[in-house]
């Protein structure tokens, strides 16, 4: 292996010291401009590149954001993923992606390993197992900027980015009542989650604007496929079963349709769905789902914008929280 060039080899080629070469390469006044043209030209000849590592260990950082999330696999958390490196390396950053797989050990080990890495900064959105979260005072403990995007809390002082999920909620529900639906399901996340109760909140007011009687029988936790797709297979076959459903995410809504189907009944004509996210998926299934669109992209850049402006900042003794609403949008396809 060719071994990498040093300011060594440059400063003995021309006979310089060292210290001049280095503030040659970096255009500094005290040194001529023959002297910066003569350092240059060889340093581009010889292919020089400057030693990241060390740099970054002389300036206290390391260029890199941490990123601990619940799931690669998941669309939502994959284009919010696409958001946060898109910002990151324009700004000559590098992301170290950490994944929960929603457990809670789990998150704890990687937000250790996130302060082993002497990361910078961290965005972070915890697992569904996540109640205490000692582990990311930690961080603030340490003097690293977090910033929590999609599920929050408001137990650590540290700024978030969320959408405006209450009000997509609303939107969606409020959709299926002006498509006739007079009984309508709920598959919800669980309410520990800010998330959860939002979207809970959001299906709970819009019966409430159509004088429809909110009935906590019709709220089921089933935020996964299986669970989604047992449960709506046992709704589905009670007498009075719902005829609109609204999913707190697109694989739960995807779910409800093949089990409607799989029970003979038509959709949209016998039962109508509406999810949440705006998968790939949505526009796969069949029918195609209505569903809300959360912006992930969207998410990520403002999330690691927010995280890149509390490194610029530095520290700040006056530090008070930031919260940022990305807005919802309703994407009416077949389903309904």
């Amino acid at each position: 292996m060719k071994r990498q060039v040093t300011i060594k080899d440059i400063a003995y080629k021309l006979g310089l010291s060292t210290s001049t070469v280095s503030r040659a390469l970096k255009d500094h006044p005290d040194i001529s401009s023959k002297t910066r043209t003569a350092v240059k030209e060889l340093a581009a000849l010889l292919g020089y590149r400057p030693n990241r590592i060390a740099l970054n260990l002389r300036s206290n950082s390391t260029r890199t954001i941490g990123l601990i999330i619940p799931e690669i696999e998941h669309y939502f958390f994959s284009a919010i993923i696409n958001g946060i490196e898109e910002i990151a390396y324009k700004n000559d950053y590098s992301v170290m992606v950490f994944q929960s797989n929603e457990s809670y050990k789990r998150e704890v080990i990687n937000t250790n390993a996130v302060l082993t890495n002497r990361v910078d900064g961290v965005l972070v959105s915890f697992s569904k197992e996540t109640n205490d979260f000692s582990h990311f005072q930690k961080l603030i403990d340490n003097e690293i900027p977090v910033v929590f995007f999609d599920r929050t809390t408001e137990d650590l002082p540290a700024d978030q980015v969320v959408a405006d999920d209450y009000q997509g909620a609303f939107q969606a529900v409020n959709h299926l009542i002006e498509k006739g639906c007079k009984r309508i399901a709920h598959f919800a996340a669980p309410q520990h989650l800010q998330i959860g109760k939002s979207r809970l909140a959001g299906y709970h007011d819009a019966l409430l604007k159509h004088n429809i009687h909110f009935s906590h029988e019709l709220v089921f936790l089933a935020d996964t496929f299986e669970t989604a797709r047992k449960t709506a297979h046992e709704i589905l076959r009670k007498p009075n079963a719902p005829d609109g459903f609204f999913a707190v995410n697109d694989i739960s809504a995807i779910a409800i349709i093949k089990a409607a189907k799989e029970l003979g009944k038509r959709v949209p004509e016998d039962v109508k769905v509406v999810g949440f996210e705006n998968s790939k998926s949505a526009a796969f299934s069949d029918p195609e789902l209505t569903t809300v669109d959360q912006f992930g992209f969207e998410l990520g850049r403002e999330a690691c914008l927010m995280l890149l402006r509390r490194l610029k900042e530095g520290e700040n003794t006056d530090f008070q929280p930031v919260r940022k609403i990305i807005r919802t949008k309703l994407v009416v396809r077949n389903s309904t």
